[in-house]
């Protein structure tokens, strides 16, 4: 069984999410970091696997609003030109 001894391995108190959250609310800086977090060889595993998570739901909801735009475009397209 692996112990907790290794500083990566360790639970992250809620001072250093703070300033995980607080970092990632500045625009680019934070989707940056992400990529840091979540594919840095030295991070904590709760705060790379935490960020992987995110950067799939930021994918998937990025995919939805193109979706989104696209159908939405070709219904205005399709009106328009029958309007024309």
């Amino acid at each position: 069984m692996e112990t907790l001894e290794n500083s990566n391995q360790k639970p992250l108190s809620v001072k250093e999410w703070l300033k995980t959250l607080l970092l990632l609310a500045i625009p680019v800086v934070g989707i940056v970091l992400l990529f840091v977090y979540a594919f840095g060889s030295n991070e904590n595993p709760n705060r790379q696997n935490w960020a992987k998570a995110y950067l799939i739901l930021v994918g998937i909801i990025l995919a939805l609003v193109i979706v989104g735009f696209i159908i939405f475009g070709s219904i205005m397209a399709a009106t328009m030109a029958a309007n024309s």
